[in-house]
């Protein structure tokens, strides 16, 4: 990117050493009615010599014309290379941009582009719920396998995730160990089996912190459904009071409420 704006201004220089001789020259042309009337009035007296005189005006109107076909040749270059450049730009901005709205270790959205993709989803959807998932006992493996085996236990559980859910399903990683799922248009019975797949894939995950040695892999979840009647925070605080329950419960479990809420 730096070369292509290097070799822009190097043409933007040449293109205005261009434009000064067209100048020149054009400057030169508009003087030919008066040279031609001299010519005219010489040529009796010159003679033969005369025709040459009158070749000059040719001569410089050619010049003048190929120093203008040069100097938009140089223009559309600059032109096609400042688009160029442009189109780099915006493509970097674009790179930046995603890489801003993800979770560098599991490639979620991370919470506050979840939070942003949750309250446009709903607003779209007559019904949705949303699921909010934590790893349990999560702190053990951290404290004794290190919090690099810690990173990879958190990329199988949102592989696992991911695997569950549907293509069109909005998934984030919300917090350090507590990820989220909008299930679209999903509620009551569907939900659940939805929430219960994601139970039973992580609790299959075969994870290995150390050889010979496997740690079991479970999560709860804390489900609520959404309308557009309810507000964002109030639905994220349903959700949290369900994943509360499922914890106290036990964990390893689901707790979803399936209740559509009432419009006021």
């Amino acid at each position: 990117m730096y070369n292509s704006a290097v070799n822009v201004v190097g043409r933007g220089g040449r293109v205005v050493k261009k434009l000064f001789w067209t100048i020149v020259y054009t400057l030169s042309f508009l003087l030919i009615p008066s040279y031609f009337r001299f010519s005219i009035q010489t040529r009796t007296e010159l003679g033969e010599f005369a025709n040459i005189i009158m070749a000059v005006p040719a001569i410089v109107a050619f010049t003048v014309s190929y120093a203008v076909a040069l100097r938009n040749r140089e223009l559309e270059e600059t032109l096609a290379a400042l688009d160029s450049a442009n189109r780099q730009l915006e493509r970097a901005y674009e790179m930046l941009r995603e890489k801003s709205e993800l979770d560098a270790m599991t490639g979620m959205f991370n919470r506050e582009k979840f939070i942003a993709t949750l309250d446009k989803m709903r607003r779209k959807s007559d019904v949705g719920t949303l699921l909010i998932i934590d790893a349990d006992n999560f702190k053990s493996i951290n404290d004794n396998y290190g919090h690099l085996t810690g990173d990879e236990a958190l990329v199988l559980i949102a592989d696992a995730i991911r695997k569950s859910v549907r293509e069109f399903d909005v998934l984030g990683r919300i917090g350090g160990e507590e990820f989220a799922a909008f299930l679209v248009g999903a509620c009551g019975v569907d939900a659940t089996v939805v929430a219960e797949r994601i139970r039973k894939t992580v609790e299959a995950i075969v994870f290995e912190p150390r050889k010979g040695t496997r740690h079991k892999l479970t999560i709860s979840i804390g489900g609520a459904v959404t309308t557009d009647s309810q507000t964002l925070p109030e639905l994220m605080g349903a959700a949290d009071t369900r994943l509360y329950s499922a914890k106290n419960g036990g964990r390893n479990r689901i707790s979803i409420d399936t209740r559509i809420p009432m419009a006021a």
